[in-house]
C-alpha cells in the first residue's frame, strides 16, 4: 500500500430540479432537491501549509457548483422538450442547464473532473481528487471515484517485505 494523506469537504445547499424523461415512473416528472456535494483529496505530500487541500483554495470549485446547481433546472441535452424548456429559460421562468445526464451518477462523474481541472492546474499533480458524493436528500447518494491519469500516488510502499 502506498502513503497518502487524505481529506474530504463538502459543499452543500444547492436547491435545483431536474427530470429523468425515460424514466416509466415517477422521475420523469420535474422535481427537486437541495443536493450537496463531498469531494475526498489525496496528496502524496503535503502543502506549505501542512494541508492536503486548503480548503480556502477551492472557491473557484465552490462558484462553478453554485453556478450549475444553485436555483437551476437540470436537463439532458436528448430531453423531448428541449425547446420547451429552453423557451421558459428565455422567458425567465427557470434557469436552465443543458447536461448530458441529469443523474446524481453522471453528476458526481462531472464535477470529480472540475476538481481535479483545478487541483491539477494549481499544484501540478501534488494532489487530486479521488472520489466524489453526490447527494440528493439525506436518503439517496451516488459516487463516483477514480485516480485522475496524471495523479502519482507515489510515495513510499508500506506493505512488509515478507
Amino acid at each position: 500500500m502506498r502513503a497518502a494523506y487524505t481529506c474530504s469537504k463538502t459543499f452543500s445547499g444547492y436547491p435545483c430540479s431536474h427530470r429523468q424523461w425515460r424514466h416509466p415512473g415517477h422521475c420523469r416528472f420535474v422535481h427537486g432537491y437541495s443536493r450537496s456535494f463531498t469531494f475526498w483529496f489525496q496528496a502524496r505530500s503535503l502543502d506549505q501549509n501542512g494541508f492536503v487541500v486548503d480548503f480556502s483554495s477551492l472557491g473557484a470549485l465552490q462558484a462553478r457548483l453554485a453556478e450549475q446547481f444553485d436555483h437551476t433546472f437540470l436537463v439532458n441535452a436528448d430531453d423531448p422538450l428541449l425547446e420547451q424548456w429552453q423557451g421558459l429559460h428565455e422567458q425567465g421562468a427557470l434557469d436552465l442547464r443543458v447536461m448530458s445526464n441529469v443523474g446524481m451518477e453522471a453528476s458526481a462523474e462531472l464535477i470529480w473532473g472540475w476538481a481535479n481541472d483545478l487541483l491539477q492546474a494549481r499544484d501540478g499533480g501534488r494532489s487530486c481528487c479521488w472520489k466524489v458524493e453526490a447527494r440528493e436528500n439525506e436518503k439517496n447518494a451516488a459516487c463516483f471515484e477514480a485516480m485522475p491519469d496524471w495523479f502519482d500516488a507515489g510515495g513510499p510502499d508500506l506493505r512488509s517485505a515478507d
